[in-house]
C-alpha cells in the first residue's frame, strides 16, 4: 500500500509541475477549431515527454529509498558496512566519480541497484541477502557493476532516451487522432470523439513500440556495467558474481528501479524485447569471450 500511495503521489505531482511549467512558459492550446497547432503539440510533447523523465530521473533517489526501504550507511556501525564503504570508495576513486551514498534494505532476495540524477550525487544500495548469500569477492564485483553505471551516466543516458521516445509517442499518437477523425470521420469543427479514442489507442501502441527501443538500450548498457565492473573488481570476480546470481534466481526489484538493479528475470520470444537485462548467461558469455588469448 505504502509503495502504491508513493507511486500515485509522484506522478500526480509531476503532473502539477508540467502543467504548471507550460502556463508559465506560455504555450498556446495545440488544438483549434481548424485542427492542430503543430508548434504548439512539439512544445507539448516535448515538455511533458522530457519532463516526466527527467522529473522521475530527479525523484529517483528519494523514491528508490522509501520504496525498498533503505538505510544510508552514514557512519559505518559494523564491520559489513565498514568494508561496504570502503569499497566503494576505492570503486568510485578508480572511476573517476565523487563517492556516492550507500545504502543497506533489509531483503532476503540477492539483488543491487545505483541510482541518481548526477554522477557525482549517486546512490549505490545492496540487499541483506546478497551480503550474506555472496563472498566479498563476489559482492565486490556487484558494487563495481553498480559504480560503473553510475560512472557511464547510465541513468541520465536512459532518461534522456525515455525523453525522446516520449515525445515522439506524444506527438504522432495526436497527429494520427486528428487524421482519423478527419479523414475517416470526416469530422469538420473541432475534434469529436474519434479524435480522442484514437489518441488513447495510439498512446498505448506506441508507447509499447517505444519501450522496445528504450529496453534494448538498458540491456546494452548492461554489458557495458559488467565490463566496467570487471575493470573495478577483476574480471574473474565479476563472472562469479553473475554465475552466483544466476543460481539464486533473484527476484527482481519494483518496476521503477527495475534497470538500475544488477539482475534481470530470463525471458524468451517476445518477452525478451521488453527485458531491461540480457540473460546473466550471455552476459558471462560476453565477459568470457573478452578475454584476449
Amino acid at each position: 500500500m505504502k509503495r502504491v500511495v508513493l507511486f500515485l503521489a509522484t506522478n500526480l505531482a509531476v503532473v502539477l509541475i508540467l502543467s504548471l511549467s507550460m502556463r508559465l512558459l506560455g504555450v498556446e492550446p495545440y488544438l483549434t477549431a481548424q485542427g492542430l497547432n503543430l508548434n504548439s503539440l512539439l512544445v507539448f510533447a516535448a515538455i511533458m515527454g522530457f519532463g516526466g523523465s527527467l522529473i522521475s530521473l530527479a525523484l529517483s533517489k528519494w523514491m528508490a529509498k522509501r520504496s525498498v526501504g533503505a538505510r544510508v550507511i552514514v557512519e559505518a556501525r559494523t564491520p559489513t558496512e565498514q568494508w561496504l564503504l570502503q569499497t566503494v570508495a576505492r570503486q568510485a576513486e578508480a572511476a573517476g566519480i565523487r563517492m556516492p551514498e550507500v545504502a543497506i534494505w533489509d531483503s532476503p532476495d540477492v539483488n543491487a541497484f545505483a541510482t541518481g540524477m548526477m554522477k557525482n550525487s549517486a546512490l549505490v544500495a545492496v540487499s541483506t541477502g546478497l551480503l550474506q548469500r555472496m563472498t566479498r569477492e563476489e559482492a565486490g564485483a556487484v558494487l563495481g557493476h553498480e559504480v560503473a553505471h553510475v560512472a557511464n551516466g547510465d541513468m541520465v543516458t536512459l532518461a534522456l532516451i525515455q525523453g525522446v521516445v516520449n515525445t515522439f509517442v506524444l506527438f504522432l499518437s495526436r497527429v494520427i487522432g486528428q487524421t482519423v477523425d478527419k479523414l475517416i470521420f470526416k469530422t469538420e469543427n473541432g475534434h469529436g470523439p474519434a479524435f480522442w479514442i484514437t489518441v488513447v489507442i495510439a498512446d498505448v501502441v506506441l508507447g509499447i513500440l517505444a519501450s522496445i527501443i528504450v529496453m534494448w538500450f538498458s540491456r546494452q548498457r548492461e554489458f557495458r556495467a559488467d565490463a566496467g565492473g570487471a575493470h573495478l573488481a577483476g574480471r574473474g570476480a565479476m563472472i562469479a558474481a553473475l554465475e552466483r546470481l544466476s543460481s539464486l534466481h533473484p527476484q527482481p526489484l519494483p518496476d521503477k528501479m527495475a534497470a538500475f538493479g544488477i539482475s534481470g528475470g530470463g525471458a524468451s520470444g517476445l518477452k525478451r524485447l521488453f527485458m531491461t537485462h540480457p540473460p546473466l548467461e550471455e552476459r558471462i558469455a560476453a565477459l568470457k569471450a573478452s578475454v584476449a588469448p
